[in-house]
């Protein structure tokens, strides 16, 4: 997944989002569906048009899922009962990853 998405951009299409999460446009409509926090905007000829929150909300959802491996039934579940604590973690996991990359290109200009 890509770590970062730009905060100032209104809308994104469903491409655009499918390749920030490096998933298939086809499971973003799943989840769509399947996820009541995750509400785009369509514009006239039907696109999905999503917004920054949409994509704090499927970061979330990535993250339960993709991340943590749980049931789309688990997921929900967290989001509705703990939902600040779960943006914290998955927080916490992008840093950490970031941390990882820069360490192993401090390890790879080393050797």
């Amino acid at each position: 997944m890509e770590e970062a998405f730009d905060e100032e951009k209104r809308y994104y299409s469903i491409g655009e989002v499918a390749a920030i999460f490096d998933v298939n446009t086809s499971l973003i409509r799943f989840w769509e569906k399947e996820f009541d926090i995750l509400k785009p905007k369509k514009s006239k000829k039907g696109n999905r048009l999503f917004t920054p929150k949409d994509l704090q909300n499927l970061k979330l959802i990535h993250h339960l899922v993709k991340e943590r491996g749980f049931t789309l039934k688990g997921a929900k579940a967290k989001l509705k009962d703990n939902r600040e604590d779960t943006a914290r973690i998955s927080e916490a996991v992008d840093k950490l990853k970031m941390i990882k990359q820069a360490l192993g290109e401090i390890r790879r200009s080393l050797d």
